[in-house]
């Protein structure tokens, strides 16, 4: 048994509250601005549940035969890992690497820190209970998660903590029954087809930020949660044939705001504790394993990207120039790359107690590496088609009329592929790189993850620094200030 994507569009007409345009959505299920999207985040399910994907898709989560996906399995060898991470490629092949916050990102992040639950135990044993039996439900569900853990942009000059009142959720009240908080959270991508939402602080807090120290999880339908969208890429979409990857996998981003929402006990993780905010994500292998997953995907749109670019030289005839098979094969070295540092985060991952953990230092990185390398191979990709991408018909509207139809054919020539195919795949090619969903990927890609600054920190904190300065010390330990080489001289005294 196995939930299908039936059941997760069901689980989404649920009265949560969501604005566009100046507008409460009624259902997101069927609105023009999300719906192709949720069906997107339905099909992830029904491909997992297919019986030929189910042993490679999903795991046994209890004796009672019922499957969830592997994003929610808990690797304790490397065997398992690597078993677990194909699962999540193959997810991610259906969106082709475009659905950055699929189901499997928060589980992997919710699985590391299970695996660090003996800190929580540290912070408070009800706390942790909280977090086990909320871990134990989502992954019986196979709930599709998002998350708010960064804070609005602000006045940088302050701190959290004092910002204007009600910017950053805050704990403003509690009682025997739970706390209540206030204020707004950010990304929220794919919330919109998200069951729940988990609440954290991945910023650093200080003392005296208690109230803002706070981590829980709530149904994304929960009274008082607001959730405003940005702007719809899909309700921009002219057709799925001018926009094939808008019109169906964008999965959104939105502000959360909170307004006065209960939060049961149950539900709440981390309390009044600035420290466990951290600890939460960078204690456990809870950062790692998020993004861990986040470099899995990766690899499979950098797979898309590369043909992508391969198949723009052939379909404008320049495969053959010295110059672009240069460049072709930059790009290839680049995505090899990448997956070999996918494949060293593996085979260099340690034991964390009984669990398996990725080489934290090699994924970060990856991250450090890759957030500067995807938008020079989105500039490539550009500069090999050249204007191709820009001389296109208006919409499919175009070859209704034959008379603008006949001037497409004779214009839209390719040695390989009729006017009319030239035309779709240079359609999509553009939706990839260079249309406003395409921007938006080249910013996510630079940015999830934090600015390079943060990123950077990352890996300088991870690295081991004693290696080197080991070696460096033991140079520096060989000679003295008196040790000379030998003259000339008395080397030929000594050869005689």
């Amino acid at each position: 048994m196995c939930k299908t994507g039936a059941q997760h569009i069901k689980s989404l007409q649920d009265g949560r509250t969501v604005y566009l345009d100046g507008k409460l959505v009624a259902d997101v299920t069927t609105h023009p601005a999300f719906r192709n999207s949720i069906q997107s985040s339905a099909t992830l399910y029904d491909f997992q549940a297919h019986p030929d994907n189910l042993e490679l898709m999903t795991f046994e989560v209890d004796g009672s035969g019922r499957r969830a996906s592997r994003a929610w399995e808990m690797p304790k060898t490397y065997e398992q890992m690597v078993r677990r991470r194909k699962a999540l490629q193959a997810w991610s092949g259906v969106s082709y690497g475009f659905m950055g916050r699929s189901p499997d990102h928060v589980a992997s992040a919710l699985v590391g820190q299970c695996m660090g639950i003996e800190l929580f135990k540290q912070h408070s044993p009800d706390r942790a209970k909280a977090l086990t039996d909320y871990f134990d439900y989502a992954r019986k569900s196979d709930l599709f998660m998002t998350y708010v853990i960064i804070n609005p942009q602000a006045e940088r000059a302050k701190d959290w903590g004092e910002q204007d009142e009600d910017l950053v959720a805050r704990i403003v009240d509690e009682d025997s029954s739970g706390i209540t908080i206030r204020g707004a959270k950010m990304l929220g991508t794919s919330s919109i087809m998200a069951n729940e939402v988990l609440v954290a602080n991945l910023q650093p807090l200080k003392p005296g930020e208690e109230d803002l120290a706070f981590s829980c999880a709530l149904p994304m339908n929960t009274k008082g949660l607001k959730v405003l969208s940005r702007k719809s890429y899909e309700a921009s979409a002219t057709s799925v044939y001018d926009n094939p990857l808008a019109s169906h996998f964008d999965e959104n981003d939105a502000l959360m705001y909170f307004d006065d929402v209960k939060v049961p006990w149950d539900r709440l993780f981390v309390y009044r504790d600035t420290a466990m905010c951290a600890t939460q994500f960078h204690g456990t292998p809870g950062h790692s394993y998020q993004n861990y997953q986040a470099q899995i995907r990766l690899t499979v749109k950098l797979t898309f990207l590369l043909a992508l670019a391969k198949r723009i030289a052939d379909t404008i005839g320049t495969t053959n120039i010295p110059s672009v098979k240069e460049q072709l094969g930059f790009l290839a070295s680049q995505v090899g790359m990448v997956n070999a540092m996918l494949a060293g985060m593996e085979a260099e991952g340690a034991q964390y107690g009984e669990w398996y953990v990725p080489n934290k230092h090699y994924m970060y990185s990856a991250q450090v590496i890759t957030q500067d390398l995807y938008p020079k191979i989105i500039n490539i990709i550009r500069e090999l088609a050249g204007g191709s991408l820009i001389m296109l018909p208006s919409s499919l509207h175009d070859f209704s009329d034959p008379k603008l139809e006949a001037i497409i054919g004779k214009t839209q020539r390719s040695a390989i592929m009729s006017p009319e195919q030239r035309v779709k795949f240079l359609k999509a090619a553009w939706d990839a790189v260079g249309s406003e969903f395409a921007s938006r990927h080249t910013q996510y890609e630079m940015f999830y993850a934090g600015a390079r600054f943060t990123t950077a920190g990352h890996s300088f904190r991870t690295y081991d620094w004693q290696k080197g300065a080991a070696m460096v010390d033991h140079l520096l330990g060989s000679y003295q200030l008196s040790d000379e080489l030998p003259s000339a001289a008395s080397q030929q005294r000594v050869a005689g």
